[in-house]
C-alpha cells in the first residue's frame, strides 16, 4: 500500500513539475518576445570608432530595438550613414546619432573633413578653462580682440563666426605666428569661414565661447570697444554695426 501512495505521489509531483516547466517556459518565451519583437532596428557603432573617422561598413552594424521608440536622431539603415564623417567618438555598440555626424554629405575624403568643408587650426588665448570644457562636437563662438582701428591702444572685439564645430583640441601651447606659445583647437567651417579664421590666427587674439549644443540663435556681428561699452546704455553707444 505504502509502495502504491509513493508512486501515485511521485507521478503527481512529475506531472506537477511539467506544467510548472511549461508554464515558467511559456512566460519567458513571451517576456523575451515582447522586448525584443518590435521589430525596429537601429544602426551603432561595430568598434571604438574616434572623432574624424570616416564611416565605413567594417565602422557599424544593425541592432535590434526592444523599444517601440528608437533614439532621436538615430538610423535604421547603414547605407544611410556610410561616408558620413564622426565629430565625437562613440563606443562599441553606441548608437550613431545624426547629431554625432558633421555633415549628411557622403563625399567625405580619408582625411575626416566631409567634402567642401575644411579642418582649420586656430591658436586660442585667454580661453584656457573654457578649453578644459572642450571636446570634439561640441560647438563655439569665435571672438577677436585686436587693436582698435583708429589707431589707439584700446582694444576692439568682434564675434567673427558663430556656432562652429569642434573638431580636437591640442592644450599643449604651441607658438603662433606672433611668437606666443598659446593652445589650438581645430574647427570645421566652410572655405570662407576657413579664411576668416586664418586671417585672424595670424593678426589677433582668439577667443572662444562655449554654446549650449541645443543653442542655434545667431546675432549681427558687431565691434565692442571699451569707450562703447562704457558709455553705453542698454545697447552699447558706440558699437559698430558693420560687418
Amino acid at each position: 500500500m505504502k509502495e502504491k501512495n509513493l508512486a501515485k505521489l511521485l507521478g503527481i509531483a512529475l506531472v506537477v513539475a511539467i506544467i510548472a516547466t511549461g508554464v515558467f517556459y511559456g512566460l519567458f518565451v513571451n517576456k523575451l518576445s515582447s522586448s525584443t519583437g518590435s521589430g525596429k532596428t537601429v544602426v551603432v557603432a561595430a568598434r571604438p570608432i574616434p572623432a574624424g573617422t570616416v564611416l565605413a561598413e567594417k565602422d557599424v552594424q544593425s541592432m535590434p530595438w526592444p523599444g517601440e521608440q528608437t533614439p532621436g536622431g538615430s538610423f535604421d539603415s547603414s547605407q544611410a550613414i556610410l561616408g558620413q564623417t564622426v565629430i565625437q567618438p562613440l563606443a562599441q555598440g553606441e548608437p550613431v546619432l545624426a547629431a554625432r555626424l558633421a555633415s549628411s554629405n557622403k563625399n567625405g575624403s580619408g582625411s575626416g573633413v566631409p567634402a567642401g568643408m575644411r579642418a582649420v587650426s586656430v591658436h586660442v588665448s585667454d580661453s584656457n578653462p573654457v578649453l578644459a570644457l572642450l571636446g570634439p562636437g561640441q560647438k563655439v563662438d569665435v571672438q577677436v580682440v585686436a587693436a582698435h582701428r583708429s589707431g589707439n591702444a584700446e582694444p576692439e572685439l568682434r564675434t567673427i563666426l558663430e556656432n562652429v564645430a569642434v573638431l580636437s583640441v591640442n592644450p599643449q601651447p604651441d607658438a603662433n605666428s606672433q611668437g606666443f606659445n598659446l593652445p589650438t583647437v581645430t574647427l570645421l567651417t566652410n572655405p570662407a569661414d576657413a579664411d576668416v579664421l586664418a586671417l585672424a590666427d595670424s593678426g589677433a587674439r582668439v577667443r572662444l565661447a562655449l554654446r549650449n549644443p541645443l543653442d542655434t540663435a545667431m546675432r549681427a556681428r558687431t565691434a565692442l570697444t571699451l569707450e562703447g561699452m562704457l558709455r553705453g546704455s542698454g545697447t552699447f553707444a558706440g558699437v559698430s554695426s558693420s560687418k
